[in-house]
């Protein structure tokens, strides 16, 4: 609301349309805006935008808000037809093309927008900032301030210039005041667990000194293979690890107010035993054959008959389990069927290990 009253301070109209997080039948919608904010209500509709410094029309938005939280037709069909002379916006909350990393809501193609007439088309649902068509512009700004590790990099919004004859510039500005970041830290050529934590916090410096201003939270993924694997994989190295980097930037953070400063979210041991991979999946052998199938059911881990979720089928019965196996990525579980294949070759290779020193 303070944002919004400072906008108006500075005759600056807003023009807001509800999605599926904020629906119109929302009891987080019981506020009173103040009289320069409109919003859309659940059928299209047109306003004209005037020009604060002498009334003059300049621009039509249309847009609508949803009424409830799924709203899985095509709602932009229903958008009124552009007004010739001014330039025309259209607010739209879809998925633009079928995404499927996102739910189908108000599905439409860039064909049917571009169609339309409009001058640009200002669209949320997703996330991720993306230019999707020019000339009209047909722009996804992405959010304001990433909230996980999915969301990555800079986040802002877009600020429009439009001249006299309808020409449109496009320029980001940065809004966010945290980012989100995964930065790979491989194993491969150390010997000494030491030498991987010097590498780490070169890459942590490299972090703070690029975002100076802003903290900087990050995924540390682990890769390749390395004699200092099975240290990293017992626990307690990583964990000490990531306790004595997150103190150091608490106390860091107190003296400057957390600029500058990068906070592990978490590390993704994602590193192996030192063996030759692409040997193994060629032999004919107990273990290249379960490389082989373990590869495959990585491939298949979206088809809805696959061992991944064959597997977990009697845990899906329990309540608590279930509501956090159905929150899963499918790089999380990507990533469970790799440590599972990792444990279970150094498992077999010990034991080869082992006979070929008995004289088995």
């Amino acid at each position: 609301m303070d944002s919004l009253r400072r906008l108006g301070e500075s005759g600056i109209a807003v023009y807001v349309i509800h999605g599926n997080h904020d629906p119109l039948d929302s009891v987080r919608l019981a506020v009173k805006l103040p009289d320069h904010v409109h919003v859309f209500g659940g059928e299209p509709s047109s306003i004209t935008a005037v020009r604060r410094i002498d009334g003059e029309a300049v621009a039509v938005i249309s847009g609508m808000s949803y009424p409830t939280s799924k709203v899985v037709e095509n709602i932009a069909v229903h958008y009124p037809a552009p007004t010739p002379g001014l330039y025309h916006i259209g607010l739209l909350h879809a998925n633009v093309d079928g995404d499927p990393q996102h739910e189908t809501y108000a599905p439409c193609s860039r064909n049917e927008l571009v169609s339309y007439g409009y001058h640009y088309w200002a669209l949320g649902h997703v996330h991720t900032r993306r230019l999707v068509h020019e000339e009209p512009f047909i722009v996804y700004p992405g959010n304001i301030q990433g909230r996980h590790i999915r969301e990555q990099g800079p986040k802002g919004c877009y600020v429009v210039d439009v001249d006299d004859d309808l020409n449109t510039e496009l320029l980001f500005h940065e809004l966010d005041s945290m980012r989100w970041t995964e930065v790979v830290v491989p194993v491969d050529h150390c010997t000494e667990v030491d030498e991987w934590r010097i590498a780490l916090e070169q890459q942590v410096e490299a972090i703070s000194q690029d975002n100076p201003e802003m903290l900087s939270v990050i995924r540390v993924k682990i890769t390749g293979r390395s004699l200092i694997h099975h240290q990293l994989e017992d626990g307690h190295v990583l964990d000490d690890l990531l306790m004595e980097l997150r103190r150091r930037e608490v106390a860091r953070g107190a003296a400057v107010g957390f600029q500058g400063c990068v906070w592990i979210e978490s590390f993704s041991l994602q590193s192996g035993t030192v063996v030759d991979m692409e040997k193994l999946l060629a032999e004919d052998s107990f273990t290249g054959d379960l490389l082989r199938l373990a590869r495959m059911e990585r491939a298949r881990l979206i088809e809805a008959e696959n061992v991944v979720k064959s597997s977990l089928a009697p845990l899906m019965e329990h309540g608590e389990i279930r509501d956090i196996l159905q929150e899963l990525e499918p790089d999380e579980l990507l990533e469970w069927l790799r440590r599972a294949e990792e444990m279970t070759l150094r498992l077999l290779l010990g034991e080869s290990s082992q006979k070929e020193g008995a004289g088995i």
